[in-house]
Protein backbone atom coordinates (compact mmCIF):
# COMPACT_ATOMS: atom_id res chain seq x y z
CA UNK A 1 0.00 0.00 0.00
CA UNK A 2 1.35 3.73 -0.76
CA UNK A 3 2.18 5.61 2.60
CA UNK A 4 3.38 9.01 1.61
CA UNK A 5 4.12 10.60 -1.48
CA UNK A 6 6.66 13.49 -1.96
CA UNK A 7 7.00 16.27 -4.63
CA UNK A 8 9.62 18.49 -4.91
CA UNK A 9 10.30 21.11 -8.12
CA UNK A 10 8.03 19.08 -10.39
CA UNK A 11 5.81 20.59 -13.09
CA UNK A 12 4.01 23.45 -11.16
CA UNK A 13 4.67 21.81 -7.61
CA UNK A 14 7.48 23.68 -5.48
CA UNK A 15 6.54 21.00 -2.67
CA UNK A 16 3.93 18.31 -2.03
CA UNK A 17 3.99 16.20 1.16
CA UNK A 18 1.21 13.46 0.92
CA UNK A 19 -0.06 10.49 3.50
CA UNK A 20 -2.41 7.93 2.07
CA UNK A 21 -4.90 5.54 4.40
CA UNK A 22 -6.47 2.85 2.82
CA UNK A 23 -9.80 2.83 1.25
CA UNK A 24 -11.45 4.64 -1.47
CA UNK A 25 -9.84 8.69 -1.74
CA UNK A 26 -10.52 10.52 -4.38
CA UNK A 27 -9.17 14.07 -5.92
CA UNK A 28 -11.08 16.71 -7.26
CA UNK A 29 -10.59 19.81 -8.55
CA UNK A 30 -11.10 22.66 -11.49
CA UNK A 31 -9.48 22.11 -15.36
CA UNK A 32 -5.88 22.70 -15.31
CA UNK A 33 -5.27 22.91 -11.37
CA UNK A 34 -2.64 19.96 -12.17
CA UNK A 35 -4.83 17.04 -10.56
CA UNK A 36 -2.84 14.69 -12.30
CA UNK A 37 0.18 15.28 -10.64
CA UNK A 38 -0.70 12.44 -7.97
CA UNK A 39 -0.31 10.03 -11.15
CA UNK A 40 2.33 11.48 -12.96
CA UNK A 41 4.41 11.27 -10.18
CA UNK A 42 3.67 7.76 -9.49
CA UNK A 43 4.26 6.67 -12.95
CA UNK A 44 7.63 8.20 -13.18
CA UNK A 45 8.77 6.57 -9.55
CA UNK A 46 7.64 3.41 -11.45
CA UNK A 47 9.69 3.04 -14.00
CA UNK A 48 8.03 6.04 -16.87
CA UNK A 49 10.85 7.65 -18.42
CA UNK A 50 11.68 10.85 -18.15
CA UNK A 51 12.49 14.34 -19.54
CA UNK A 52 13.93 18.05 -18.49
CA UNK A 53 10.64 19.36 -18.94
CA UNK A 54 9.30 18.02 -15.89
CA UNK A 55 11.63 20.05 -13.25
CA UNK A 56 9.83 23.33 -12.96
CA UNK A 57 11.14 26.35 -14.54
CA UNK A 58 13.97 27.93 -12.48
CA UNK A 59 14.70 24.59 -10.35
CA UNK A 60 17.87 22.37 -10.99
CA UNK A 61 15.79 19.58 -10.37
CA UNK A 62 12.87 17.67 -9.68
CA UNK A 63 12.85 15.09 -6.79
CA UNK A 64 10.12 12.54 -5.63
CA UNK A 65 9.57 9.92 -3.35
CA UNK A 66 7.39 7.45 -2.48
CA UNK A 67 6.88 5.05 0.74
CA UNK A 68 5.38 1.80 0.78
CA UNK A 69 3.96 -0.75 2.87
CA UNK A 70 4.91 -4.12 1.62
CA UNK A 71 4.64 -6.71 4.13
CA UNK A 72 1.81 -8.46 2.53
CA UNK A 73 3.74 -8.90 -0.86
CA UNK A 74 6.52 -11.52 -0.12
CA UNK A 75 6.90 -11.89 -4.09
CA UNK A 76 8.51 -8.58 -3.99
CA UNK A 77 9.89 -9.10 -1.01
CA UNK A 78 11.40 -11.79 -2.06
CA UNK A 79 12.91 -9.65 -5.52
CA UNK A 80 14.35 -7.05 -3.38
CA UNK A 81 16.34 -9.63 -1.48
CA UNK A 82 17.52 -11.45 -4.76
CA UNK A 83 18.94 -7.96 -6.35
CA UNK A 84 20.32 -6.44 -3.29
CA UNK A 85 17.84 -3.73 -2.88
CA UNK A 86 15.69 -4.82 0.36
CA UNK A 87 15.18 -2.27 2.79
CA UNK A 88 13.91 -3.01 6.60
CA UNK A 89 11.16 -5.40 7.02
CA UNK A 90 8.08 -4.67 5.40
CA UNK A 91 8.57 -1.46 3.91
CA UNK A 92 10.25 0.32 -0.03
CA UNK A 93 11.09 3.38 -0.09
CA UNK A 94 11.61 4.64 -4.06
CA UNK A 95 13.21 7.95 -4.95
CA UNK A 96 14.03 9.90 -8.19
CA UNK A 97 15.88 12.93 -9.06
CA UNK A 98 15.41 14.66 -12.85
CA UNK A 99 17.36 17.78 -13.49
CA UNK A 100 17.12 19.61 -16.62
CA UNK A 101 18.51 18.30 -18.75
CA UNK A 102 16.25 15.15 -18.42
CA UNK A 103 19.03 12.86 -16.55
CA UNK A 104 17.83 11.21 -13.66
CA UNK A 105 18.56 8.98 -10.69
CA UNK A 106 16.90 6.28 -9.18
CA UNK A 107 17.06 4.73 -5.67
CA UNK A 108 15.57 2.20 -4.37
CA UNK A 109 15.53 1.42 -0.20
CA UNK A 110 18.58 4.36 -0.28
CA UNK A 111 20.49 1.60 -3.56
CA UNK A 112 21.06 2.96 -7.14
CA UNK A 113 18.72 1.06 -9.40
CA UNK A 114 18.03 0.94 -12.87
CA UNK A 115 14.99 2.21 -14.56
CA UNK A 116 13.95 -1.41 -15.62
CA UNK A 117 14.28 -2.43 -11.92
CA UNK A 118 11.84 0.52 -10.85
CA UNK A 119 8.97 -1.12 -13.44
CA UNK A 120 9.34 -4.69 -12.51
CA UNK A 121 8.76 -3.12 -8.73
CA UNK A 122 6.02 -0.85 -10.39
CA UNK A 123 4.07 -4.18 -11.25
CA UNK A 124 4.17 -5.22 -8.31
CA UNK A 125 2.41 -2.16 -6.61
CA UNK A 126 0.35 -0.55 -8.47
CA UNK A 127 -2.39 -0.88 -11.55
CA UNK A 128 -3.30 2.36 -13.24
CA UNK A 129 -6.18 3.25 -15.23
CA UNK A 130 -6.15 5.91 -17.86
CA UNK A 131 -8.91 7.91 -18.75
CA UNK A 132 -8.40 6.87 -22.45
CA UNK A 133 -8.45 3.45 -21.66
CA UNK A 134 -11.35 2.66 -24.02
CA UNK A 135 -9.71 3.99 -26.77
CA UNK A 136 -6.96 1.04 -26.88
CA UNK A 137 -10.17 -1.92 -26.41
CA UNK A 138 -10.11 -1.19 -30.43
CA UNK A 139 -6.64 -2.82 -30.55
CA UNK A 140 -6.44 -6.64 -31.26
CA UNK A 141 -2.96 -6.68 -29.09
CA UNK A 142 -5.00 -4.51 -25.90
CA UNK A 143 -7.42 -7.24 -26.12
CA UNK A 144 -5.72 -10.46 -25.92
CA UNK A 145 -3.40 -8.81 -23.23
CA UNK A 146 -6.28 -7.82 -21.00
CA UNK A 147 -7.98 -11.45 -21.44
CA UNK A 148 -4.00 -12.78 -20.24
CA UNK A 149 -4.30 -10.88 -17.13
CA UNK A 150 -7.90 -11.82 -16.74
CA UNK A 151 -6.80 -15.24 -16.94
CA UNK A 152 -3.17 -14.80 -15.11
CA UNK A 153 -1.67 -16.26 -18.21
CA UNK A 154 0.95 -13.77 -19.06
CA UNK A 155 4.17 -15.79 -18.20
CA UNK A 156 2.23 -18.51 -20.30
CA UNK A 157 1.55 -15.85 -23.54
CA UNK A 158 5.63 -15.06 -22.79
CA UNK A 159 6.64 -18.43 -22.97
CA UNK A 160 4.56 -19.31 -25.86
CA UNK A 161 5.82 -16.54 -27.73
CA UNK A 162 9.91 -17.37 -27.11
CA UNK A 163 8.73 -21.18 -28.32
CA UNK A 164 7.26 -19.60 -30.94
CA UNK A 165 9.97 -17.60 -32.15
CA UNK A 166 12.38 -21.12 -31.24
CA UNK A 167 10.23 -23.19 -33.82
CA UNK A 168 10.52 -20.20 -36.78
CA UNK A 169 14.40 -20.16 -35.98
CA UNK A 170 14.25 -24.02 -36.37
CA UNK A 171 12.74 -23.90 -39.55
CA UNK A 172 14.64 -21.45 -41.23
CA UNK A 173 17.45 -23.43 -40.13
CA UNK A 174 16.11 -26.57 -41.99
CA UNK A 175 14.86 -24.13 -44.70
CA UNK A 176 17.99 -22.45 -45.03
CA UNK A 177 19.76 -26.02 -44.93
CA UNK A 178 17.67 -27.74 -47.62
CA UNK A 179 18.23 -24.31 -49.75
CA UNK A 180 22.65 -24.58 -49.68
CA UNK A 181 22.66 -28.22 -49.55
CA UNK A 182 24.43 -28.31 -53.04
CA UNK A 183 26.71 -25.25 -51.99
CA UNK A 184 27.47 -27.15 -49.08
CA UNK A 185 28.24 -30.39 -50.51
CA UNK A 186 30.98 -28.16 -52.94
CA UNK A 187 32.46 -26.81 -50.07
CA UNK A 188 32.58 -29.78 -48.27
CA UNK A 189 34.69 -31.60 -50.93
CA UNK A 190 36.95 -28.61 -51.45
CA UNK A 191 37.48 -28.82 -47.78
CA UNK A 192 37.74 -32.56 -47.73
CA UNK A 193 40.75 -32.54 -50.78
CA UNK A 194 42.63 -29.99 -48.64
CA UNK A 195 42.63 -32.19 -45.32
CA UNK A 196 43.85 -35.10 -47.70
CA UNK A 197 46.27 -33.66 -49.18
CA UNK A 198 47.53 -32.03 -45.85
CA UNK A 199 47.06 -35.55 -44.30
CA UNK A 200 49.33 -37.29 -46.66
CA UNK A 201 52.08 -35.17 -45.67
CA UNK A 202 51.82 -36.67 -41.99
CA UNK A 203 53.41 -33.49 -40.84
CA UNK A 204 54.79 -33.90 -37.70
CA UNK A 205 54.70 -31.12 -34.59
CA UNK A 206 57.92 -28.79 -34.75
CA UNK A 207 58.74 -30.77 -38.35
CA UNK A 208 59.96 -27.72 -39.85
CA UNK A 209 62.28 -26.53 -37.41
CA UNK A 210 63.62 -30.09 -37.36
CA UNK A 211 64.00 -30.03 -41.08
CA UNK A 212 66.31 -26.80 -41.41
CA UNK A 213 68.39 -27.90 -38.15
CA UNK A 214 69.49 -31.55 -40.02
CA UNK A 215 69.63 -29.42 -43.31
CA UNK A 216 72.39 -27.56 -42.42
CA UNK A 217 74.22 -29.84 -40.54
CA UNK A 218 74.37 -32.55 -43.64
CA UNK A 219 75.04 -29.40 -46.00
CA UNK A 220 77.81 -28.76 -43.71
CA UNK A 221 79.31 -32.17 -42.76
CA UNK A 222 82.59 -31.79 -44.06
CA UNK A 223 83.61 -28.47 -42.70
CA UNK A 224 81.93 -29.67 -39.49
CA UNK A 225 84.09 -33.00 -39.32
CA UNK A 226 87.51 -31.42 -40.36
CA UNK A 227 87.24 -29.15 -37.41
CA UNK A 228 86.12 -31.52 -35.06
CA UNK A 229 89.37 -32.99 -36.08
CA UNK A 230 91.63 -30.28 -35.99
CA UNK A 231 90.48 -29.34 -32.41
CA UNK A 232 91.37 -33.01 -31.42
CA UNK A 233 94.84 -32.63 -33.24
CA UNK A 234 95.45 -29.20 -31.43
CA UNK A 235 94.39 -30.33 -28.03
CA UNK A 236 95.92 -34.14 -27.74
CA UNK A 237 97.85 -35.78 -31.10
CA UNK A 238 99.95 -32.92 -32.34
CA UNK A 239 103.44 -31.96 -31.13
CA UNK A 240 102.97 -29.25 -28.99
CA UNK A 241 99.19 -29.91 -28.08
CA UNK A 242 97.59 -28.67 -25.23
CA UNK A 243 97.33 -32.04 -23.21
CA UNK A 244 100.78 -33.01 -23.10
CA UNK A 245 102.05 -28.74 -22.30
CA UNK A 246 99.86 -28.98 -19.22
CA UNK A 247 101.51 -32.21 -18.23
CA UNK A 248 104.75 -30.43 -18.31
CA UNK A 249 103.22 -27.90 -16.60
CA UNK A 250 101.74 -30.41 -14.06
CA UNK A 251 105.33 -31.95 -13.38
CA UNK A 252 107.25 -29.06 -12.43
CA UNK A 253 104.72 -27.38 -10.18
CA UNK A 254 104.54 -30.79 -8.61
CA UNK A 255 107.80 -30.92 -7.71
CA UNK A 256 108.03 -27.62 -6.15
CA UNK A 257 105.17 -27.95 -4.22
CA UNK A 258 107.44 -29.56 -1.80
CA UNK A 259 108.72 -26.35 -1.24
CA UNK A 260 105.58 -24.42 -0.84
CA UNK A 261 102.12 -26.02 -0.21
CA UNK A 262 100.02 -23.22 -1.54
CA UNK A 263 101.05 -24.83 -4.87
CA UNK A 264 98.74 -28.06 -4.12
CA UNK A 265 95.73 -25.71 -4.54
CA UNK A 266 96.66 -25.01 -8.19
CA UNK A 267 97.87 -28.29 -8.66
CA UNK A 268 93.96 -29.32 -8.00
CA UNK A 269 92.54 -26.66 -10.43
CA UNK A 270 94.80 -27.80 -13.32
CA UNK A 271 93.58 -31.57 -12.19
CA UNK A 272 90.43 -30.56 -13.57
CA UNK A 273 91.28 -28.46 -16.55
CA UNK A 274 93.43 -31.74 -17.41
CA UNK A 275 90.30 -33.91 -16.86
CA UNK A 276 87.53 -31.38 -18.67
CA UNK A 277 90.31 -30.95 -21.56
CA UNK A 278 90.40 -34.81 -22.23
CA UNK A 279 86.47 -35.21 -22.02
CA UNK A 280 86.53 -32.44 -24.64
CA UNK A 281 88.66 -34.43 -27.00
CA UNK A 282 86.48 -37.58 -26.66
CA UNK A 283 83.87 -35.94 -26.94
CA UNK A 284 84.92 -34.08 -30.06
CA UNK A 285 86.01 -37.39 -31.98
CA UNK A 286 82.47 -38.90 -30.94
CA UNK A 287 80.64 -36.24 -32.78
CA UNK A 288 83.52 -36.38 -36.33
CA UNK A 289 82.79 -40.09 -36.17
CA UNK A 290 78.87 -39.29 -35.74
CA UNK A 291 78.45 -36.52 -38.58
CA UNK A 292 76.87 -38.08 -41.56
CA UNK A 293 77.89 -36.94 -44.95
CA UNK A 294 75.40 -38.95 -46.75
CA UNK A 295 74.58 -37.36 -49.96
CA UNK A 296 71.47 -39.06 -50.14
CA UNK A 297 70.00 -37.88 -46.90
CA UNK A 298 70.97 -34.61 -47.49
CA UNK A 299 68.72 -35.08 -50.56
CA UNK A 300 65.60 -36.32 -48.76
CA UNK A 301 65.77 -33.77 -46.61
CA UNK A 302 66.05 -30.66 -49.55
CA UNK A 303 62.82 -32.62 -50.94
CA UNK A 304 60.95 -32.75 -47.96
CA UNK A 305 61.64 -29.18 -47.20
CA UNK A 306 60.68 -28.20 -50.82
CA UNK A 307 57.22 -29.91 -50.13
CA UNK A 308 56.21 -28.22 -47.40
CA UNK A 309 57.53 -25.01 -48.72
CA UNK A 310 55.47 -25.61 -51.96
CA UNK A 311 52.47 -26.50 -50.41
CA UNK A 312 52.50 -23.48 -47.61
CA UNK A 313 52.88 -20.82 -50.40
CA UNK A 314 49.73 -22.82 -52.35
CA UNK A 315 47.69 -22.09 -48.82
CA UNK A 316 49.27 -18.80 -48.43
CA UNK A 317 50.65 -19.59 -45.09
CA UNK A 318 54.56 -20.07 -44.02
CA UNK A 319 55.59 -23.76 -43.17
CA UNK A 320 55.55 -24.15 -39.63
CA UNK A 321 51.31 -22.97 -39.71
CA UNK A 322 50.72 -25.91 -42.45
CA UNK A 323 49.52 -27.89 -38.92
CA UNK A 324 47.27 -25.24 -37.53
CA UNK A 325 45.77 -24.87 -41.19
CA UNK A 326 44.78 -28.89 -41.17
CA UNK A 327 43.27 -28.17 -37.62
CA UNK A 328 41.26 -25.31 -38.88
CA UNK A 329 40.09 -26.95 -42.01
CA UNK A 330 39.24 -29.89 -40.16
CA UNK A 331 37.00 -27.94 -37.50
CA UNK A 332 35.28 -26.25 -40.84
CA UNK A 333 34.43 -29.49 -42.22
CA UNK A 334 32.73 -30.76 -38.85
CA UNK A 335 31.16 -27.59 -38.19
CA UNK A 336 29.80 -27.69 -41.97
CA UNK A 337 28.39 -31.42 -41.35
CA UNK A 338 26.37 -30.58 -38.53
CA UNK A 339 24.77 -27.63 -39.79
CA UNK A 340 23.77 -29.73 -42.88
CA UNK A 341 22.60 -32.96 -40.96
CA UNK A 342 19.03 -32.13 -42.23
CA UNK A 343 17.90 -35.29 -39.95
CA UNK A 344 19.15 -33.51 -37.40
CA UNK A 345 17.61 -30.37 -38.03
CA UNK A 346 14.15 -31.98 -38.56
CA UNK A 347 14.33 -33.45 -35.13
CA UNK A 348 14.97 -30.35 -33.82
CA UNK A 349 11.84 -28.55 -35.72
CA UNK A 350 9.80 -31.03 -35.06
CA UNK A 351 10.54 -30.62 -31.01
CA UNK A 352 10.37 -27.14 -30.50
CA UNK A 353 7.22 -27.21 -33.16
CA UNK A 354 5.84 -29.90 -29.99
CA UNK A 355 6.94 -27.76 -27.16
CA UNK A 356 5.03 -24.33 -28.83
CA UNK A 357 2.11 -26.75 -29.87
CA UNK A 358 2.38 -28.14 -26.11
CA UNK A 359 2.43 -24.52 -24.45
CA UNK A 360 -0.09 -22.58 -27.16
CA UNK A 361 -2.74 -25.73 -26.25
CA UNK A 362 -2.07 -24.93 -22.56
CA UNK A 363 -2.79 -21.58 -23.39
CA UNK A 364 -5.68 -21.79 -24.93
CA UNK A 365 -7.23 -23.42 -22.47
CA UNK A 366 -6.60 -20.68 -19.95
CA UNK A 367 -8.01 -18.42 -22.25
CA UNK A 368 -11.59 -20.08 -22.93
CA UNK A 369 -12.18 -20.87 -19.68
CA UNK A 370 -11.42 -16.61 -18.60
CA UNK A 371 -13.16 -15.65 -21.97
CA UNK A 372 -16.15 -17.49 -20.22
CA UNK A 373 -16.11 -16.08 -16.75
CA UNK A 374 -14.86 -12.09 -17.92
CA UNK A 375 -17.63 -12.17 -20.42
CA UNK A 376 -20.88 -13.16 -17.97
CA UNK A 377 -19.10 -10.72 -15.37
CA UNK A 378 -18.44 -7.82 -18.07
CA UNK A 379 -22.05 -8.21 -19.29
CA UNK A 380 -22.94 -8.53 -15.39
CA UNK A 381 -21.62 -5.20 -14.78
CA UNK A 382 -22.76 -3.32 -18.03
CA UNK A 383 -26.46 -3.85 -16.51
CA UNK A 384 -25.35 -1.56 -14.09
CA UNK A 385 -24.49 1.10 -15.98
CA UNK A 386 -27.21 2.02 -18.05
CA UNK A 387 -27.03 -0.81 -20.63
CA UNK A 388 -29.46 -3.13 -19.59
CA UNK A 389 -30.32 -6.37 -21.56
CA UNK A 390 -26.55 -5.71 -22.99
CA UNK A 391 -24.52 -8.55 -23.65
CA UNK A 392 -20.34 -8.79 -23.79
CA UNK A 393 -18.57 -12.12 -24.80
CA UNK A 394 -15.09 -12.83 -26.31
CA UNK A 395 -14.62 -15.20 -29.45
CA UNK A 396 -11.37 -17.02 -29.91
CA UNK A 397 -10.98 -18.69 -33.27
CA UNK A 398 -8.84 -20.96 -34.21
CA UNK A 399 -6.33 -19.20 -36.53
CA UNK A 400 -5.08 -21.18 -40.08
CA UNK A 401 -1.38 -21.06 -38.54
CA UNK A 402 -0.24 -20.78 -35.66
CA UNK A 403 1.32 -17.46 -34.49
CA UNK A 404 3.79 -16.28 -31.96
CA UNK A 405 -0.05 -15.24 -29.85
CA UNK A 406 -1.32 -18.84 -29.88
CA UNK A 407 -3.09 -20.76 -31.37
CA UNK A 408 -6.35 -18.70 -31.66
CA UNK A 409 -7.14 -14.85 -32.44
CA UNK A 410 -9.40 -12.85 -30.05
CA UNK A 411 -12.10 -10.69 -30.50
CA UNK A 412 -14.23 -8.77 -28.09
CA UNK A 413 -18.14 -8.75 -29.46
CA UNK A 414 -20.97 -6.85 -27.81
CA UNK A 415 -24.99 -6.45 -28.50
CA UNK A 416 -25.41 -2.65 -26.97
CA UNK A 417 -29.16 -3.45 -26.73
CA UNK A 418 -31.34 -6.32 -26.07
CA UNK A 419 -32.75 -8.47 -28.98
CA UNK A 420 -29.65 -7.43 -30.94
CA UNK A 421 -26.83 -9.99 -32.31
CA UNK A 422 -23.60 -9.79 -31.18
CA UNK A 423 -20.97 -7.74 -32.99
CA UNK A 424 -17.06 -6.89 -33.15
CA UNK A 425 -17.00 -3.80 -30.26
CA UNK A 426 -15.37 -1.48 -32.73
CA UNK A 427 -18.19 -1.48 -35.46
CA UNK A 428 -21.36 -1.13 -32.99
CA UNK A 429 -20.36 0.57 -29.67
CA UNK A 430 -20.44 4.27 -29.76
CA UNK A 431 -17.85 6.94 -27.71
CA UNK A 432 -19.89 6.63 -24.08
CA UNK A 433 -20.39 3.21 -24.40
CA UNK A 434 -16.91 2.48 -25.08
CA UNK A 435 -16.72 4.07 -22.14
CA UNK A 436 -19.16 2.21 -20.00
CA UNK A 437 -17.68 -1.03 -21.12
CA UNK A 438 -14.20 0.10 -20.49
CA UNK A 439 -15.28 0.63 -17.19
CA UNK A 440 -16.65 -2.45 -16.70
CA UNK A 441 -13.74 -3.96 -17.56
CA UNK A 442 -11.68 -2.62 -15.39
CA UNK A 443 -14.02 -3.02 -12.19
CA UNK A 444 -13.56 -6.51 -12.78
CA UNK A 445 -10.17 -6.82 -13.98
CA UNK A 446 -9.33 -5.00 -10.49
CA UNK A 447 -11.40 -7.30 -8.42
CA UNK A 448 -8.34 -9.90 -9.25
CA UNK A 449 -5.68 -7.66 -9.33
CA UNK A 450 -2.61 -8.66 -7.37
CA UNK A 451 -1.14 -5.06 -6.55
CA UNK A 452 -2.30 -3.64 -3.40
CA UNK A 453 -3.05 -0.13 -5.11
CA UNK A 454 -5.29 1.05 -7.80
CA UNK A 455 -5.67 4.08 -9.76
CA UNK A 456 -8.09 5.44 -11.82
CA UNK A 457 -7.35 8.65 -13.92
CA UNK A 458 -10.90 10.33 -15.25
CA UNK A 459 -12.33 6.90 -15.82
CA UNK A 460 -16.07 8.08 -15.39
CA UNK A 461 -15.78 10.44 -18.52
CA UNK A 462 -18.78 10.42 -20.76
CA UNK A 463 -20.90 9.38 -18.00
CA UNK A 464 -23.25 10.84 -15.27
CA UNK A 465 -26.60 11.15 -13.71
CA UNK A 466 -27.36 7.60 -12.22
CA UNK A 467 -24.61 5.38 -14.12
CA UNK A 468 -22.14 8.27 -12.13
CA UNK A 469 -23.63 6.73 -8.78
CA UNK A 470 -23.33 3.71 -9.82
CA UNK A 471 -19.31 4.14 -10.61
CA UNK A 472 -18.88 5.56 -7.37
CA UNK A 473 -20.06 2.76 -5.38
CA UNK A 474 -18.20 0.76 -7.81
CA UNK A 475 -15.03 2.45 -6.92
CA UNK A 476 -16.27 2.41 -3.38
CA UNK A 477 -16.71 -1.40 -3.31
CA UNK A 478 -13.23 -1.95 -4.25
CA UNK A 479 -11.44 0.68 -1.78
CA UNK A 480 -13.12 -2.29 0.73
CA UNK A 481 -10.01 -4.72 -0.89
CA UNK A 482 -7.90 -2.45 -2.06
CA UNK A 483 -6.18 1.16 -1.95
CA UNK A 484 -8.29 3.08 -4.55
CA UNK A 485 -7.16 6.78 -5.98
CA UNK A 486 -9.58 8.24 -8.39
CA UNK A 487 -9.48 11.14 -10.02
CA UNK A 488 -12.79 12.55 -11.10
CA UNK A 489 -14.91 15.24 -12.32
CA UNK A 490 -18.27 13.84 -11.14
CA UNK A 491 -19.65 14.50 -7.71
CA UNK A 492 -21.57 11.24 -7.52
CA UNK A 493 -18.22 9.51 -7.24
CA UNK A 494 -16.57 12.11 -5.57
CA UNK A 495 -18.80 11.65 -2.80
CA UNK A 496 -18.63 8.31 -2.34
CA UNK A 497 -14.99 8.68 -1.54
CA UNK A 498 -14.19 7.53 1.99
CA UNK A 499 -11.51 10.51 2.39
CA UNK A 500 -11.70 13.44 -0.42
CA UNK A 501 -8.49 15.85 -1.64
CA UNK A 502 -8.70 19.00 -3.41
CA UNK A 503 -6.26 20.19 -6.11
CA UNK A 504 -6.36 23.95 -6.69
CA UNK A 505 -3.36 26.25 -8.38
CA UNK A 506 -2.47 29.82 -7.18
CA UNK A 507 -0.62 32.70 -8.85
CA UNK A 508 2.21 34.21 -6.49
CA UNK A 509 4.93 36.94 -8.20
CA UNK A 510 3.70 35.50 -11.41
CA UNK A 511 4.26 31.97 -10.88
CA UNK A 512 1.35 29.68 -10.87
CA UNK A 513 1.64 27.11 -8.48
CA UNK A 514 -0.20 23.86 -7.46
CA UNK A 515 -1.43 22.02 -4.11
CA UNK A 516 -3.03 19.01 -2.75
CA UNK A 517 -5.00 19.74 0.35
CA UNK A 518 -7.18 16.75 2.89
CA UNK A 519 -10.88 18.24 3.04
CA UNK A 520 -12.58 18.36 5.93
CA UNK A 521 -16.34 17.46 5.74
CA UNK A 522 -17.56 20.80 5.68
CA UNK A 523 -14.57 21.40 2.80
CA UNK A 524 -16.24 18.51 0.71
CA UNK A 525 -19.63 19.87 1.10
CA UNK A 526 -18.36 22.69 -0.37
CA UNK A 527 -16.27 21.39 -3.01
CA UNK A 528 -18.85 18.58 -4.37
CA UNK A 529 -21.28 21.45 -3.55
CA UNK A 530 -18.74 23.29 -6.77
CA UNK A 531 -18.81 20.70 -8.73
CA UNK A 532 -22.44 20.42 -8.51
CA UNK A 533 -23.35 23.90 -9.23
CA UNK A 534 -19.99 25.76 -10.35
CA UNK A 535 -18.43 28.23 -9.07
CA UNK A 536 -21.84 30.17 -7.62
CA UNK A 537 -22.57 28.15 -4.38
CA UNK A 538 -26.59 28.31 -3.48
CA UNK A 539 -28.12 26.92 -0.35
CA UNK A 540 -29.64 24.13 -2.63
CA UNK A 541 -26.38 22.67 -4.00
CA UNK A 542 -25.02 23.03 -0.30
CA UNK A 543 -27.99 20.87 0.59
CA UNK A 544 -27.77 18.49 -1.94
CA UNK A 545 -23.94 18.27 -1.47
CA UNK A 546 -24.66 17.16 2.25
CA UNK A 547 -26.98 14.55 1.27
CA UNK A 548 -25.39 13.12 -1.31
CA UNK A 549 -22.34 12.55 1.20
CA UNK A 550 -24.60 11.57 3.72
CA UNK A 551 -26.28 8.73 1.76
CA UNK A 552 -22.87 7.47 0.50
CA UNK A 553 -21.14 7.70 4.49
Amino acid sequence: MLLSLTVNDFVIVDELALEFGSGFTVLTGETGAGKSIILDALSLLLGDRADGSLVRESAERAELAAHFDIGRLPDLSAWLADNELAGDDGELLVRRLIDKSGRSRNFINGQAATLAQLKTVGEYLVDIHGQHAHQSLMRADSQRNLLDAYAGSQALAHDVRDAYLSWQNARRARNDAEKMARESEIERERLTWQINELAELNLEQDEWNTLNQTHSRLANAVELVQSAELAVDALSEMDGNCLSILAQVQSRLAKLSGFDSRLAETLALLDSVDAELREVVYSLRDYAGDIDDDPQTLANVEARIDTLMSTARKYRVQPPELLEKLADWQQQLAQLEASSDLDALAVAETACLARYRSLAEALSGKRRQAAAELSKRISGEMQHLAMGGARFAIELAALSEPSAHGLESIEYLVAANAGTSLRPLAKVASGGELSRISLAMQVVISQVASVPTLIFDEVDVGIGGRVAEVVGKLLKDLGARYQVLSITHLPQVASCGDAHWQVSKSEHKGRVTSSITPLSTEERVLEIARMLGGMEITETTRQHAAEMLSANA
